[in-house]
């Protein structure tokens, strides 16, 4: 038995993530599935329109924001050049990547837009979200995708990266993914029907697990552990996955990639595959991360209007409300707000370095390109991005 909130995950989520594995995308390694490419195409254009396909065109969705994690380049790329065992080489690697990631996309891109949807392709490295400003850039982009109803289609940038060609998996890139734009779910399609408490395969006891908490440590033995031949590059990074997801309050259901209208079910409020329950609602994760694992780099003081509207209305600063600014910090630092007496009322990440906030200090946004040369947001602190200091 599933409990009511397993039917209301997906339902009721506005932003999902949907990761999808290499064996799926290429089927089996033997090149990309066009009719497979083409199904999960068909189902996120369902979800971002808000069109059950079985309702008779009727709106009987809420519409989503979807994007899509997809792994399958390198060996897309194989097929391309011809070779039939994955090789050793960094340098080979990133070069089938290069060549597979040519046709993941355009296949990608010709699917979404036969369901009436743009695309976009997105690649990541580790660096882009270590980077605290290449990750405030990262979600930048990809919000503003989805703001204009455009699919993200993300992958590792496998041809430039050298640290073993990926970020570990797919999986992980999803979870994080997930975390960077703030989901309310990351959907992991796979080639298995979900968790079972042993590998089915070998133990016929093994039982499916409908759902549980991410992060329990149940889950990782119930996987193989990282080091067995179940777990390793399996079932093993998919728990880590949900649990760095629930993090930052994402709930993971982990399914069938080939379980029929899968996405669609799942949204509807069907319970399919495998649901790792985030114990974080995700307001709260965002301000505890943002409270307590954050060195502020600087500070800005604000004037009492713009501190009200902060700390009594929920706003975002602006800078035309700054009459101060110190220190040292770069865009995506950690910085405290202060109030004209100088205490703390707030921290957010800066949209802008310390020497630009010292030129648009008191300035309205419409003088930020004529200062700067440039607009990145007309907020220093976007609302989103800031915690009040209690």
């Amino acid at each position: 038995m599933t409990s009511n909130f397993a039917s209301t995950v997906l339902r009721d989520a506005r932003r999902i993530v949907v990761k999808v594995g290499s064996s799926l995308v290429t089927n089996e390694g033997r090149g990309l599935d066009e009719q497979a490419i083409g199904e999960w195409c068909r189902q996120l254009a369902a979800l971002v329109k808000g069109l059950d396909p079985h309702s008779d065109g009727r709106a009987a969705l809420r519409p989503r924001e979807v994007i899509m994690v997809s792994s399958g380049a390198i060996a897309e790329g194989m097929k391309r050049l011809g070779w039939t065992t994955r090789p050793r080489e960094v340098h080979a690697l990133q070069a089938a990547a290069a060549v597979g990631q040519m046709g993941l996309a355009q296949m990608y891109e010709t699917k979404l837009r036969e369901n009436g949807l743009g695309s976009a392709q997105v690649l990541l490295t580790h660096a882009d979200l270590a980077d605290r400003e290449r990750y405030l850039n990262a979600r930048s982009t990809l919000l503003t995708l989805l703001q204009h109803g455009v699919v993200p289609v993300i992958n590792e940038n496998d041809t430039v990266v050298n640290d073993e060609i990926k970020f570990g998996d797919n999986d992980t890139l999803g979870a994080l993914v997930a975390n960077l734009v703030e989901a309310d779910a990351l959907v992991i399609l796979t080639d298995q029907k979900g968790l079972y408490t042993a590998d089915p395969r070998k133990d016929p006891a093994a039982r499916f697990v409908h759902e549980a908490q991410a992060g329990d440590p149940a889950l990782e033995a119930m996987a193989g552990g990282a080091g067995s031949s179940i777990g390793r590059g399996g079932m093993i990074t998919k728990i880590l996955a949900a649990k760095r997801a629930a993090g930052s309050g994402a709930s993971t259901v982990i399914a069938w990639g080939r379980e029929p209208d899968a996405l669609v079910r799942l949204s509807r409020g069907e319970a399919i595959g495998t649901l790792l329950v985030a114990q974080t609602q995700k307001t709260q994760a965002r301000k505890q991360w943002m409270a307590d694992h954050l060195q502020l780099r600087g500070a800005v003081t604000v004037d009492q209007g713009a501190a009200a509207k902060v700390r009594d209305e929920g706003k975002s600063l602006l800078p035309i409300g700054m009459i101060q600014v110190d220190g040292d910090f770069s865009r995506g630092d950690v910085i405290a707000i202060r109030g004209p007496d100088g205490t703390a009322i707030a921290r957010g990440l800066a949209n802008y370095a310390s020497t630009e906030a010292r030129l648009i200090c008191r300035k309205p946004s419409n003088e930020f390109e004529g200062l700067l040369g440039y607009v990145a947001e007309p907020e220093m602190v976007h609302r989103d991005n800031l915690v009040l200091v209690r």
